[in-house]
This record gives structure tokens, sequence and C-alpha cells, in this order.
């Protein structure tokens, strides 16, 4: 037999021979190994498949034909063990079954694992729970949920068992499928309940499973979690059963008011980043929440930069290049305002609010404010900035970053949002520093961000401390001798070992290290989670001759849980801590250049070459 799969008409009989090889050796396994086999042929179809290359070391086959009378089968072990001895059929993974398959046959081979007990509670071992929550959040790579929604409602509408199916299996199927799909609504929360086909995958699966209460009294608890998981509405039970006439039928039907309370909208409550553009090369980074008015932002930047409200105005640079002007009470993240890429602050004439290359006592004014903040309370703002968003990072918006899909929605709104503000703070510290004047202060200011950077790593917010050690290790900072000369031994020393922590060589090594000894709650540094996604993802294919490499979401689920693990408090201790006000209002809105033309030019002119 060949290390690839034959045409599908070969691959059945082999995968039928191999079955009979395999069942014949479970029998015999008590014997001695020196069994008499019938023939030298089903000898060498007893061996194991194993495949040649790195991407799927080791399959479970799943017919795709679903021909009667063949069974499935596995060879299970695992990627230790198959390396160690690729001739021992014995050994049985402890991590759990790998299944290559289609999707379809895998969620079939996912429903088919999951057991009933007495209780009609679902018992499912570790492999199992490992089984499913990988499919759960790794389906996205290889199916939609439009198409998820569709094999579900297929697997609980449509008679799946091969022969006749009696009254009790039924149930039992439908029972089944249920409970994957509350594991799912629990999986996602809020994350895809917006989702249009969610949306109507969940009223059609409610309408079903009402029609079924009358043969399926059991059902009934059924109802009830679907209720709780999807806030479904008391209307549907007179609408979608109209034709029940038991009135204990009804009376099972009837639903708690306190179970049906609507879900409020969140797109009035989320936050969202905005940047607004006080000069061609600086903005304001601030978070808003959605449903912002244009009069509110201008009020925001007014106080932040020291102006009057009534000298400034909102205007969106349309993407053809034209400029539209914003009245007081237009939401600015409307349908309507899709086409603006840039937002300004201006003064009614449409100057700039301020010159920072120019305007000296303004920038001494900062300086001087950014060096009376407390600097733990700082790193405290910071932080609790940062996991304010983190906190609403959903596990599988990694996955649909990294495989693109759903462009341009908001799938992916949170993780790109921390993204967003990790890059803000590396600009950020290059533009406090390169905005200072005088020297005696710039070396204040490097002091005060090292020991900022200090205060993150140590209330676990990974994520703003390698920012603020790349914004001071940026070229235009690090070029500046003169400051750095001037900057202690003592803070030197603690730059340095701060520094070995974002070391890149092997692989991140101090970094991983480090961040495996802390506790959770902790924000990872996510840029590096996310290459190592995007490192699985590319070094692996994701199908082999049409059958899902689940191996490799495997890996790609084991990945992204590391969100889930750090968002854990176990003892209910969060690493939140309360800050001023004053540092919360100054941290919530920075003010950062973000043209790298124009920050080296101001390193220059602070420190001409010489």
């Amino acid at each position: 037999m060949g290390s690839r799969p034959q045409p599908p008409n070969q691959q059945q009989e082999e995968v039928r021979l191999l079955h009979a090889a395999l069942v014949e050796q479970e029998e015999d396994e008590e014997d001695e190994e020196g069994s008499e086999k019938s023939s030298s042929d089903s000898t060498s179809r007893a061996e194991p498949v194993t495949m040649p290359t790195f991407d799927v070391p080791y399959f479970r086959y799943i017919d795709d034909e679903g021909t009667e009378g063949e069974e499935e089968w596995s060879s299970s072990r695992s990627l230790s063990s198959f390396e160690e001895d690729s001739s021992n059929d014995s050994v049985v993974s402890d991590r759990y079954m790998v299944v290559s398959g289609t999707p379809e046959k895998i969620l079939e081979h996912l429903l088919n694992d999951l057991t009933l007990d007495e209780d009609r509670g679902i018992t499912q071992g570790k492999e199992s729970d490992t089984l499913l929550d990988d499919f759960l959040l790794t389906y996205p790579v290889f199916m939609s949920t439009s198409d998820l929604c569709q094999a579900l409602l297929g697997h609980y509408c449509t008679k799946r068992h091969r022969g006749k199916e009696d009254r009790k299996e039924a149930l039992e199927r439908k029972q089944k499928l249920l409970h994957l799909v509350s594991q799912w609504m629990l999986l996602c929360k809020d994350f895809l309940r917006e989702d249009e086909h969610v949306k109507l995958f969940m009223k059609t699966l409610y309408r079903c499973v009402l029609d079924d209460l009358y043969e399926h009294p059991a059902l009934e608890r059924d109802v009830g979690e679907l209720q709780k998981l999807y806030h479904l509405h008391r209307r549907h039970t007179v609408e979608y059963s109209p034709q029940r006439k038991s009135k204990a039928l009804f009376h099972q039907l009837s639903l708690k008011e306190n179970g049906l309370q609507s879900r409020a909208t969140q797109t009035e409550t989320k936050d969202v980043l905005c940047h607004v553009y006080i000069t061609m090369d600086s903005y304001l980074s601030m978070r808003v929440q959605s449903g912002v008015v244009a009069q509110e932002l201008v009020q925001a930047v007014a106080e932040r930069m020291d102006v009057s409200q009534e000298e400034l105005v909102l205007v969106g640079v349309t993407y053809p290049g034209g400029r539209l002007l914003l009245q007081p009470q237009d939401r600015v993240f409307s349908s309507s305002l899709r086409s603006v890429g840039r937002l300004h602050a201006c003064r009614k004439d449409l100057s700039e609010v301020l010159n920072p290359l120019t305007d000296n006592s303004e920038l001494q004014q900062r300086t001087a404010h950014m060096l009376s903040l407390n600097t733990w309370d700082v790193a405290v703002a910071l932080t609790d900035f940062d996991w304010a968003i983190f906190d609403a990072v959903h596990e599988q918006e990694l996955v649909y970053f990294t495989f693109n899909r759903h462009a341009g929605s908001n799938h992916t709104a949170a993780l790109e949002f921390l993204l967003q503000r990790c890059n803000d703070i590396q600009l950020w510290v290059m533009t406090e520093v390169l905005l200072c004047p005088t020297l005696c202060k710039r070396v204040q200011l490097i002091k005060k961000f090292i020991k900022i950077a200090a205060h993150c790593k140590a209330q676990r917010n990974l994520n703003c401390f390698f920012a603020i050690i790349m914004g001071l290790n940026t070229a235009a900072v690090s070029r500046l001798s003169q400051t750095w000369e001037k900057v202690p031994g003592k803070f030197k020393r603690l730059f340095s070992e701060l520094e070995t922590v974002t070391d890149p060589s092997l692989n991140h090594k101090a970094y991983r290290d480090s961040f495996k000894k802390m506790k959770a709650p902790k924000i990872p540094f996510l840029p590096l989670l996310l290459k190592d996604i995007t490192f699985i993802h590319e070094g692996n294919k994701t199908f082999h001759d049409n059958l899902v490499n689940f191996e490799k979401l495997h890996m790609i689920a084991d990945m992204v849980r590391l969100i889930r693990q750090c968002q854990k408090d176990h003892m209910g201790n969060g690493i939140t801590q309360k800050s001023s006000s004053e540092v919360r209002a100054y941290i919530d809105y920075l003010h950062i250049i973000d043209n790298q033309q124009t920050l080296f030019e101001l390193s220059q002119r602070l420190e001409p070459r010489s």
C-alpha cells in the first residue's frame, strides 16, 4: 500500500481490508506475538498507514462515500510516539484521536463521540472535550459559519443513521446536537451572536425543537437552555407551534419571564480606538464609544490641547481627497461616513491646532506635565486601558485575523484595537522624548519610561512593556548618544535587563520563559502570538487530498487557547488597580506623531550628526 490515499474506490477497498486486519489484530491481542495470519497479504495490510509529510503525521480516515457496511478505523498515537517507534500499533494517544476528513464527517464523528448518561447529561472524556474545542475554535479555517449552521441543522432534522432509527435513538441524536450547539454558543459568547446566519440558525433550530416537544417531551430542558443561551422571546412559542392543541403541551412550552429579557445591542456601547489628527503628522489617540458624535470629539480635543472648543471644527478627509465638515450631532462612525479616511480637528480657518515643531513654549509645558506624573500611576493607567481591551478579545479573533475571514467585519475589532494600541504606545514614547527640547529633561523622560516599562512588567502587561522598550530602542531615540550618556548607570542596567526579555534570539526564549512564570491574569505580547499562529499556518497544509488536516488545527487551537488562559482570574483578583483621574485623562488621550521622517528630523535637530 502506498503512502498516499488512493482514488475513492481503491481507498474504500483498502479501508475495508485494513479494518478487517485491525479487528483481527485486536481479537488476537492477548495471544503470543507469532500468531498465524491467513496470508502474507493480510499481514502487509495490517501495517500502519504513515504519511511522508510533516503536515499530516497521522490520520483518522473517514470514508467520504459512506459506503454501507464499511466501518471507520483509526491509528491513534501521539506525535512523540510516532517519531520514536513508527512500527508500534498498540500505542494509544495520551492527547486525543487526530481526525482527518471532510468537515461534514468530522462533525458527524464529534456527535458520535458524545455519550448520554442516565440523567440525560452529556459525558465526555478529556480527549473528546479537546477535540470538540479544537473544532469550535478553528472551524472558520475550513468552513464558513453559514456552512456550519446548515450542517448542524441538517444533523438535527435529517435521519443520519443507517437503517431504522427508533424513538430513543432519534432523541439521543437530537440531544447530542443541541449539546454541541450549546457548547458553541457558550464559546462564542457575544462574538458571533450578531451574525445574521447564526441568528437565523438559532431561530430555526428553536422552532424545530418546539415542534419535536410533542413527540420527545424530554427536550423541554433543551428548550430552556436555548432560551438562556440566545435570549429567545416567548412569542416564538405561539408563532412556531400554533398547531399544538394539548393544554399540557402549552404548559410545557410556557417560559419564565425572567429568562426572556431582551439583549441590548452592543453597537452603542462598544469602545473603539479613534485617531483625531491635530496636524498633518500627529494625532490624538483616544478610546471612545462607537456612537460618539462630532461635538464630543471636538470637546475632548479642546480639553487635551487647552484651546477653546468654539475655535475648533471636525473635518473628515475622504478617500478621493475631498473634505467633509462634520456637524456637531453627526455620528463619527456611522455607515454614511465610511468613505472618510482621516479625522482632523482644525481651527475654523482650517489651520492646524498647533505646530509641534516650532511652538517651544507649549513643548516645555508638555514635558513638565509628563514629568510630573507618577510612574506607577502611569503604568496602572496603561494596564487598565489595555486590560479593558484584552478582556474583550475572543480567542477566535486570532483565527479570523490570521486567515483573513470576513474582511472588513468587526470579528477582529478588539484584537485590532489592542494591536493598534501597542503601536500607539511605541510612537508615544518616541514622540515624548523627541519633543523634549532640553537635554536634562530628556534624560529624566528616558528614566521615567524605563521605570514605567518595569512597572508594566510587574503588572503582567507584556503588550505595553514590549511597546515601551521598542519605542526606546528605535533608531530615532537610540541615536541620542549625548542623552543616553547622561542616564545614570543603575537605569542603564535596568534597561539592559528589560531588553533581555525582548531579545528575539532562540525564538524569543527569554520572553517565553518569563511569561510562563507569570500567573494569570496577564496580557501577552499579541504580535508574537499572531506570528506563532501564522508560522503554523504557513508551514502546514490545511487540506491534504481534500481532507482537513486536523493536526494543524489542533496546533492552532492550542495557541489561541492562550487567550483564554491569560484572561482567567482564579483568585478573583484582576490586574487592574486605581489610578488618579489626572493620569487617566492623560493616558486616554495620547498625543502621537506617526510620521517616521518627522520623528527622525526631530532627533537630528536635538542632536545633529557630528
